[in-house]
């Protein structure tokens, strides 16, 4: 008998983490984390990664999996996960997936394809045709040789465009076609994917004082010590929003209102994008807020037939 799985998915400062919280309260759940940046040990603020009092109330997992300098792919992401959700249901506890990575919640849910390992001369041309003429050239690239793939991936997303070219170079094959001839969806659960999308209005008032409190509680010093870490070299982790702008600071060109402002602004339109990504991507029951969801799941739950 298939085992009840809810995923909570939507744009960054919607309540998917307090939601999350709540259920896992109420059903003895556990949460598994779906955060691409949360992987990284030593991101917390500009994460918003749960607390030390949170996790020791609920059990987290995929959190502080990889140093900021280690690689980490959605590949990764869903051998981790599917080892999580196997463990809480040995356990006799509810999963709940809780994120606004789109990438990793496809991986977990519907599986990725094995593709080649990574080249890296072939990334760093790719990469210096972005810097020498833009992410939109190299966009355009990407839309000549695998057009599906250029036309679900937005022009900024340098990292799944370069993925997605080195693919077709390295196999002959656009990556569009092999996704969809790879993967293997996650089997044995009775999965509820829950969205919430509050009103724009809202979710600016959620945005920045989420961001607010991040630059309070301390981004800045937090991105200091992780470039410290690393010998001044600035990790990918740290080209995500909130930590580039705290890395701008730190040179002197941006100051703390300035950065803040930017961090807004980037997170807004980040959020349009995670949202355009999830309503093409998986079949969502959206919410206005994280109360109709929680009473949509709470439901769900009483009418599923008890796990195995």
């Amino acid at each position: 008998m298939a085992s009840p799985l809810i995923a909570i998915v939507g744009p960054t400062a919607s309540g998917k983490s307090a939601l999350a919280l709540r259920l896992a309260r109420e059903h003895a759940g556990e949460i598994v984390s779906c955060d691409s940046l949360q992987v990284y040990r030593g991101l917390d603020i500009g994460s918003a990664k749960a607390t030390p009092a949170e996790r020791a109330e609920v059990p987290h997992h995929l959190l502080d999996v990889v140093a900021p300098s280690e690689a980490f792919s959605a590949a990764d992401y869903a051998r981790l996960a599917r080892e999580a959700l196997a463990g809480i249901v040995a356990r006799g506890r509810l999963p709940i997936v809780a994120g606004g990575s789109g990438l990793y919640v496809r991986a977990l849910l519907q599986g990725l394809f094995e593709g080649p390992s990574r080249d890296d001369a072939l990334r760093s041309r790719l990469e210096g045709i972005a810097e020498r003429f833009s992410d939109v050239r190299l966009h355009r690239l990407l839309a000549r040789v695998d057009p599906p793939a250029a036309a679900r991936t937005s022009p900024n997303d340098r990292v799944r465009i370069v993925r997605a070219l080195e693919v077709y170079w390295l196999t002959g094959r656009p990556i569009s076609s092999l996704q969809g001839a790879g993967s293997r969806p996650l089997e044995g659960y009775r999965t509820l994917v829950l969205g919430i999308a509050p009103e724009r209005e809202r979710l600016r008032e959620a945005v920045a004082a989420r961001t607010r409190e991040m630059i309070q509680r301390g981004l800045v010093s937090e991105t200091e010590g992780v470039l410290a870490a690393s010998g001044g070299v600035v990790p990918r982790p740290l080209e995500a929003i909130g930590y580039r702008q705290a890395v701008a600071v730190l040179r002197g060109d941006l100051d703390l209102a300035a950065a803040e402002r930017s961090v807004v602004t980037d997170t807004m339109r980040f959020a349009k994008r995670q949202m355009t990504w999830f309503r093409h991507q998986a079949t969502v029951e959206w919410f206005p807020n994280a109360d109709e969801a929680h009473a949509a799941a709470t439901a769900w739950l009483r009418a599923a037939p008890p796990a195995p």
